[in-house]
């Protein structure tokens, strides 16, 4: 059945899903920053692996500024290096194994006395954690060693799969199983660190388990931290324990470069439907990420099969999709964005309907949530063309993104961080709006105005505004009023 097709044509212009951006040595000019900006990236990423505080602090700067002069609200995303096991540093930078040699992973070597016979790693305990048998991925997967004894310290193995090995690559069990700690000293100053930043959203790397999460939740905030929890999900044991782990943050980050190399590569896309599905059923956000335009890190154009990968993430339902090298590193950071932004509109197009059974059959449990619900399906079964969702946190917008939809939802709102936090919220757009009045005859009258500012409503649209009796209250949305643009708002 076509529900609410008279102004589909319109509605196709925007975006839903979102494009997270990752700044690096390739974006570090003004000009690169705002063609982002320009070709509409919705938040941005800072590696803690790969940048300092300083570096992050230009960037951030720079980026708020220009989004400020384009009048384009982007979020900021700090992404925690986390526990990667990782092997030394060469003497001559590189080796070349071949395939039948030996070769040990000694923890007790200097970390920069690595040769072709031996080398060092960053886990002193990984001896602890291997017995024979067991297959150790190199480099995601490039090369594959299997352990043949274990003895002092010394991780003697067999080259399974052989070629070249550059310094400082990642290490992984096959099965998964490394009992490292999550997070490291480093990752523990980088979290005071983004909050100097006043980073939106903080991502954990290689989270176990709840407590993970929720260690690093309190860590953020004990610190004055104000943003959102992201786990990033590149562990097997992760996949054991997703529900509790989703339980305990904002959004998750499926990881398929590590997480690939712990599950096999061909688990991996079943296992991304799984994950988006999992954390939409829980009211919380999926973001898809790691080597999705990887080839325009030298080319100006994708291949078809990464233009397919984006694709299919949009048709599973993720909320985000994320360039890592692509924009860091790569040569074509803008049109990198762009490729990713048609691609994602050309997806919308066949999935994005007006009808959706989430928690159709559910209780809720708060009024506000109800408010959200009741104003998706009202809007996908009349013809409106877009939904003012006043809010202080966000909330209500968030539980609405959760809807499948045609409809765009705007996030009307005084604060800032709120701004910045929604950005990640499939469907939803931020837009300032200052509350002058408490009168709500003048509120709804303000909120049209946002619209008609932004261009996305006309004359004779139906808008649905969602608000609360008092307002500028946290969590106080309990109204849901219908009103056509361009006709007098009667005081209520």
């Amino acid at each position: 059945m076509e529900l609410n097709t008279e102004a589909r044509d319109r509605k196709t212009i925007f975006r839903h899903t979102k494009i997270i951006a990752t700044l690096g040595p390739a974006t570090d000019s003004e000009q690169i920053m705002a063609g982002l900006i320009d070709v509409g990236i919705d938040l941005v990423r800072l590696n803690f692996s790969h940048s300092t505080y300083e570096e992050n602090a230009w960037r951030i700067e720079t980026l708020r500024r220009l989004s400020k002069e384009k009048h384009h609200e982007v979020g900021v995303l700090g992404d925690l290096q986390g526990a990667k096991i990782r092997i030394g540093a060469f003497r001559d930078k590189r080796v070349h194994l071949d395939a039948g040699t030996t070769f040990c992973i000694d923890t007790n070597l200097p970390l920069d006395q690595g040769d072709e016979t031996a080398v060092g790693t960053t886990y002193k305990g990984l001896a602890k954690d291997l017995g024979a048998g067991d297959h150790l991925l190199i480099d995601d997967g490039r090369i594959v060693l299997r352990v043949t004894e274990v003895a002092e310290g010394k991780i003697h193995n067999e080259v399974v799969t052989g070629g070249e090995l550059l310094s400082s690559k990642g290490i992984n069990r096959q099965g998964g199983g490394l009992a490292v700690a999550t997070l490291t000293d480093k990752d523990r100053q980088d979290i005071l660190d983004a909050v100097k930043l006043d980073i939106d959203y903080l991502a954990v790397s290689f989270p176990r388990s709840a407590e993970d999460v929720r260690q690093a939740r309190e860590l953020f905030v004990k610190a004055g931290g104000r943003g959102g929890i992201i786990a990033k999900i590149e562990r097997t044991e992760a996949l054991d324990t997703i529900d509790e782990i989703l339980d305990e943050c904002d959004a998750i980050m499926i990881g398929r470069g590590d997480l690939g190399v712990e599950i096999g590569d061909a688990e991996v896309p079943g296992v991304q439907k799984l994950l988006i599905d999992r954390a939409h059923e829980k009211n919380r956000i999926a973001i898809t990420a790691t080597q999705m335009m990887e080839s325009m890190t030298y080319s100006p154009i994708p291949t078809r099969a990464e233009v397919s990968d984006v694709a299919n993430a949009v048709l599973d339902g993720t909320d985000a999709v994320m360039l890592s090298g692509e924009t860091a590193v790569g040569e074509y950071p803008v049109q990198s964005v762009k490729a990713m932004h048609r691609t994602c509109l050309a997806s919308e197009r066949r999935i994005l309907k007006t009808g959706s059974d989430h928690r159709m059959y559910s209780r809720f449990e708060r009024v506000d949530e109800a408010i959200a619900m009741a104003t998706m399906y009202t809007a996908n079964y009349l013809n409106v063309a877009a939904i003012a969702a006043l809010t202080e946190s966000g909330s209500t917008a968030l539980w609405m993104s959760r809807i499948s939809s045609e409809i765009p939802i705007y996030a009307l709102t005084q604060h800032e961080k709120t701004l910045r936090r929604v950005t990640l919220y499939k469907g939803v757009y931020p837009a300032p709006m200052e509350i002058l009045s408490r009168s709500h005859a003048e509120v709804n009258k303000n909120a049209i105005d946002v619209l008609l500012r932004c261009g996305v409503v006309q004359e004779n649209d139906l808008v649905i505004i969602t608000k609360g009796d008092l307002i500028g209250v946290d969590g106080g949305t309990n109204a849901l009023k219908i009103v056509r643009v361009g006709h007098l708002i009667e005081p209520e």
